[in-house]
């Protein structure tokens, strides 16, 4: 079981996602819906993945994006947008595609957990997430 942080301005969306982590066995330990609720939470919280909105009120989620990364913790993007405008060095961090199946929710988080603790030695691949086949 994972301590998920999410980052989604819309609330019924938030709701959603928050119940769709609860019934693939993890926990949201914090949420939030905006960059000023979220950053204390980035920057000091203990949570094990952040699942963050591209975009909250209009607002790229970049600063959040560089306290997790400042602090080595996984995280993954949920977008509505067809092609996210995240700058070079975040172009490649996994991405699921709004609306997806709990399914895409389900693979995205653990193929982040195997990554981050090294079960099986198996990599996370951007493609693979968020594309129905």
């Amino acid at each position: 079981m994972l301590d998920i942080f999410l980052v989604e301005d819309e609330a019924l969306i938030r709701m959603m996602i928050a119940e769709m982590v609860e019934e693939l066995g993890h926990r949201v330990v914090a949420e939030a819906g905006s960059i000023e609720d979220a950053q204390p939470i980035a920057e000091s919280s203990r949570f094990d993945l952040a699942i963050l909105d591209v975009s909250i009120k209009g607002h790229p989620i970049l600063p959040i994006v560089h306290v997790l990364e400042r602090r080595k913790l996984p995280f993954l993007f949920a977008t509505g947008y067809v092609s996210p405008a995240l700058p070079e060095p975040f172009r490649f961090y996994p991405v699921l595609r709004k609306p997806f199946l709990i399914e895409q929710l389900g693979k995205a988080i653990d193929a982040i957990s195997v990554r981050r603790y090294g079960e099986s030695g198996s990599t996370f691949l951007r493609s693979s997430v968020g594309e129905q086949h």
